[in-house]
């Protein structure tokens, strides 16, 4: 990947690295595990990111 980015794509890059979390513990609990997987986590090898 190129060293510089356009911002757009930078922009989206970084909401797609913050999207790509775990659901945290205290949402699990007080949501009674009713949230407990996040459907947009994505691997970096298996999933590609349409950018």
């Amino acid at each position: 990947m190129s060293r510089s980015k356009p911002s757009g794509v930078k922009r989206r890059l970084a909401r797609a690295l913050k999207e790509n979390s775990a659901v945290p513990a205290w949402v699990i609990l007080k949501t009674n595990g009713k949230f407990r997987f996040n459907p947009k986590k994505r691997n970096w090898r298996r999933n590609d990111l349409k950018v």
